[in-house]
């Protein structure tokens, strides 16, 4: 880990955030930070969360940069072990996940149905398993996972993205059942059309001319800083407060598959 402090206990509430390379992750960690949470910034790319941690060290936040794979169960455990105790308040931010492909059921490749699950839902059930025993020990934990609208509604070329992000919500649905009575809170939040950096361009394999019909004739779609202040929301309320499911769309977007676009 990079830092401006050590790891371990802090007297400051930390706050785990995958996939915070870039886009909701990056824009959570930034406003978490400015909460007053020690960020700990997790994600494969290591230069970016490295250059995330120096700017909210630079900027007087306490930072750790920790290169992850979320889909790696023995490097999550390990991180989980440097971890340390948590403090009360602290929480675990399951950002890390996207899509790829558009492509409908019958011709849809396998591979990318597989890796969509394994980081959609196998990577957020190796964090959620890692660090439920520090959350619960702290009197005051959170576990948050970014799931989507796409989890909760069907739209055609979707499958295999939406049954990932359904996974995602079911898994946050089942903690929440399993811990109730226990010290920690479980949270859902899913996000409509987000418009940020790499998510579209990802699903389409580098294809920009392809990912910005995504968005096309959509004034404003949500940003990566609307859902980082949804997320910092939900998190800051009252210890007894739990905001199960809160589903956040652009006022163009009224579901999935119905969007005003301008012409």
């Amino acid at each position: 880990m990079t830092s401006s402090t050590e790891t371990g206990q802090s007297a400051a509430p930390t706050a785990v955030i995958t996939g915070a390379s870039s886009g909701i992750g990056a824009a959570t960690a930034r406003r978490l930070a400015a909460e007053g949470y020690r960020t700990v910034l997790t994600a494969r790319r290591a230069e970016r969360i490295e250059a995330l941690a120096a700017e909210l060290t630079d900027a007087g936040h306490q930072a750790l940069a920790h290169p992850l794979d979320v889909t790696d169960r023995a490097a999550v455990d390990a991180f989980a072990g440097r971890l340390g105790p948590l403090a009360p308040g602290s929480v675990l931010v399951n950002n890390a996940g996207g899509a790829l492909g558009l492509d409908p059921v019958a011709t849809a490749d396998p591979a990318d149905w597989r890796a969509m699950y394994e980081v959609n839902v196998l990577g957020v059930l190796h964090m959620t398993q890692a660090l439920l025993p520090a959350l619960t020990a702290s009197g005051d934990g959170t576990v948050l996972v970014l799931s989507s609208t796409a989890g909760h509604a069907t739209y055609e070329g979707g499958a295999g993205y939406v049954a990932a992000k359904h996974g995602a919500h079911v898994l946050a649905e089942t903690l929440r059942l399993e811990v109730c009575g226990q010290p920690v809170r479980v949270i859902e939040i899913a996000p409509g059309m987000v418009r940020t950096e790499e998510f579209s361009l990802t699903r389409f394999r580098g294809d920009a001319e392809q990912a910005a019909k995504v968005y096309e004739g959509v004034a404003e779609p949500l940003t990566a800083e609307d859902v980082a202040d949804t997320i910092a929301w939900a998190v800051t309320r009252p210890p007894h407060v739990n905001v199960d499911l809160l589903v956040v769309r652009p006022r163009a977007q009224a579901s999935n598959t119905k969007v005003h676009r301008e012409r």
